[in-house]
């Protein structure tokens, strides 16, 4: 089996590298990839995830029997739509059922009208109407731009000064729109789901870590590491969270004629209300999914063409162990950051490559998140020690990390 993952993040080096486990894939194609990526079975191939002509035209070139999709931004580009129409076969939702991501409001009304749990909210296309609704709420709020922002397009402002700053760098873009909501309080966690024809396939869920600094201080991220499974979440609260939202969410898509196939991340709160929904985004999260396919141990290039085709996937996962992952970023981020610092050699680590990029043999950072190492185990504390004492062994300079990504779990 030949396979093309889109795509050119830690989250595609992960999903890349889980296929190329499998004995049925004989070369995983990675577009456009990093050179970070490089390694067996692991092809890089220069086509941009947005340039959907190319990529059909290299999926039959090279036979490729299923192509996977990472980001949002070829989701809502339409690649899925354009493979099918080509009679290739793709996992990941079309353009309009992509939009549960793609469009906070449009998420916001299928929840409101299919009984879906979330916070109560208002959409806004004007700056002076939001001001003064956010000036009536009061703080603490969460104000959302409506379209993609990858992951960093929320504030959760603790004042009224910083929700109005929100506020006006939104409206700052053209045709902007803009989700207020109130702010919920409790344990957040991440649950992925594999969908297919109506039918879901939870994965174990993960907990993310949003804010730049410890301590959950900071701007919001695309997120500084995870841990997967969550042990203090009970299952009882999952299964809550997939009869409640999940699969209301899934069969809501289907009554609106936008049938969902790929992954549905869905981005919930514990309160003392019971689960509500804070997002839901058309794929898998970074940096969650380098966390969660640690614990998968089935043939997963099996799985998703079982899914497919409508058959039982088999799907198996660790519960004994824990995989934790750290975030390595450049200084600066998720603001601009242009510094370009060389890498050091992470050979000896379970090592997932981002922003990265290679001069004379030599790697070096490319803004952003830049790398992404995780570590397994049986006990989270004993996880922490292990990995943070391999990181701190390394020069990181012009770079960062979060050093508590795991403590509530501890």
């Amino acid at each position: 089996m030949r396979v093309l993952v889109v795509g050119s993040g830690g989250r595609e080096h992960a999903i890349a590298r889980k296929f190329a486990q499998s004995e049925k894939v004989d070369k995983v194609f990675i577009c456009p990839g990093n050179v970070g990526m490089a390694e067996k079975k692991l092809k890089i191939v220069a086509i941009s995830e947005l340039d959907n002509q190319s990529l059909v035209d290299f999926a039959k070139k090279e036979e490729i029997d299923l192509t996977f999709v990472g980001p949002e931004t070829a989701l809502m580009n339409g690649i899925v739509d354009v493979f099918l129409e080509e009679g290739l076969r793709i996992f990941g939702p079309r353009a309009d059922a992509a939009q549960i991501e793609g469009s906070k409001s449009f998420a916001k009304s299928i929840m409101k009208k299919y009984g879906v749990p979330t916070a109560d909210y208002e959409s806004f296309l004007d700056l002076e109407e939001a001001l003064n609704y956010v000036e009536k709420k009061g703080a603490p709020i969460v104000i959302k731009a409506d379209g993609l922002a990858a992951g960093k397009g929320v504030t959760v402002a603790m004042d009224l000064e910083t929700a109005r700053a929100a506020l006006r760098d939104i409206f700052q873009m053209n045709e902007a729109k803009v989700v207020v909501e109130e702010y919920l309080e409790g344990e957040e966690f991440s649950l992925f789901s594999l969908v297919h024809e109506g039918k879901i396939y939870p994965l174990p869920i993960a907990q993310d870590h949003k804010r730049a600094f410890d301590g959950d201080q900071g701007p919001n991220t695309g997120g500084m590491g995870a841990y997967a499974p969550v042990p203090h979440i009970p299952e009882k609260i999952v299964q809550e969270a997939l009869e409640r939202i999940v699969e209301p969410t899934i069969a809501g898509l289907r009554a609106e004629n936008k049938s969902f196939t790929g992954v549905l991340y869905a981005g919930l709160i514990w309160t003392v209300q019971g689960v509500k929904t804070i997002e839901f985004n058309a794929r898998f999260g970074d940096p969650e999914t380098q966390v969660v396919l640690e614990t998968i141990r089935s043939d997963f290039a099996e799985n998703i063409i079982d899914i497919l085709e409508g058959r039982e996937p088999q799907l198996v996962w660790n519960t004994e162990e824990i995989t934790l992952g750290v975030v390595v970023a450049n200084q600066g981020y998720p603001n601009a950051s242009t510094e370009s610092v060389p890498l050091p050699d992470l050979s000896d680590l379970n090592c997932f490559y981002a922003g990265v990029v290679e001069r004379e043999g030599q790697l070096f950072s490319s803004g952003g998140r830049v790398y992404m190492v995780t570590e397994t185990g049986t006990d989270i504390g004993s996880i922490q020690k292990v990995l943070y004492a391999k990181l701190d062994s390394l020069d990181n300079k012009g770079m960062f990390y979060r050093t508590d990504i795991g403590n509530k779990g501890v």
